[in-house]
């Protein structure tokens, strides 16, 4: 597929906040630099995300210099955030796992609080190089990280498989639903000159300077159905994921990634599959 390159790349700075779409990002080894650093936290600790609060969906985050991080939502006035000082470490509930996070100052929790309408902490993954292994045998491998992502360092879609989906969700009962666009699905990095889901077959790839191991299908949630804009919820496209992308007990849509090299990713960058 030689004409196959990197359609656009988004970077989520506050897990289940709007992101960014950079030209250019630095790849690390647990993601994207910048990407999904920071996370709220119930009061019970537990990850707050957009599956119990789509409202996320109209907060943005803007990673600054440093680490830090510029938050925004209409009726608030912005505020910035910096990299809190490793003093003490809260304990972030994700999914079965137990993460060692750094809480924000108060301000940022108050901001967030506000927002919600319910007491939330600002977290900040201080280490990934070493905090959270990725936790899914048999597709982690020893030594490898993540940041605050649900699963795996990055997520990748493609242009041509959600133009397929819209196709289907076209033809269904939730018609009026589509057509959806690729935030729905909040991925990292997107293709673009692909036959539709050619990816399921993708072992390991290139983007660019930068080689990835393709982990596994991404199991999809709640969160697709989720309005970006509006932060209003319908059936789409779970309901048309169920009819056509069921493998086993998942809902699929995209590939998980795991970088196999550093460096940097370009919109515009070659993408080679390599197995």
């Amino acid at each position: 597929m030689p004409n196959s390159a990197l359609h656009s790349i988004h970077v989520h700075p506050v897990k289940a906040l709007r992101g960014q779409a950079p030209h250019e990002a630095v790849v690390d080894p647990w993601g994207l630099a910048g990407d999904r650093r920071w996370a709220l936290l119930d009061d019970t600790g537990r990850v707050v995300t957009q599956r119990e609060h789509p409202t996320l969906a109209l907060a943005a985050a803007e990673p600054l210099p440093g680490g830090g991080v510029r938050v925004s939502a209409e009726a608030l006035e912005p505020l910035t955030v910096a990299v809190p000082d490793p003093v003490g470490t809260t304990t972030a509930k994700w999914a079965g796992e137990k993460i060692e996070t750094v809480p924000a100052g108060p301000e940022a929790s108050e901001w967030f609080s506000a927002f919600l309408g319910e007491h939330v902490t600002l977290v900040h993954l201080d280490d990934p190089a070493t905090r959270r292994p990725i936790d899914d045998p048999p597709y982690g491998r020893p030594g490898e990280t993540v940041s605050l992502a649900d699963a795996y360092p990055l997520l990748l879609t493609s242009v041509a498989s959600l133009d397929a989906l819209n196709s289907l969700i076209a033809q269904g009962d939730h018609a009026d639903e589509g057509p959806l666009p690729m935030n729905r699905f909040r991925p990292n990095l997107v293709v673009a000159g692909t036959e539709p889901w050619a990816e399921d077959g993708w072992k390991r790839i290139s983007i660019g300077e930068v080689t990835f191991r393709v982990a596994k299908m991404c199991g999809r949630c709640v969160v697709t159905t989720t309005d970006q804009s509006t932060a209003e919820r319908g059936k789409e496209p779970l309901r048309t994921l169920a009819r056509h992308r069921r493998f086993g007990g998942q809902l699929a849509f995209g590939q998980n990634l795991v970088p196999e090299t550093t460096g940097v990713v370009r919109v515009g960058d070659p993408v080679t599959i390599l197995e």
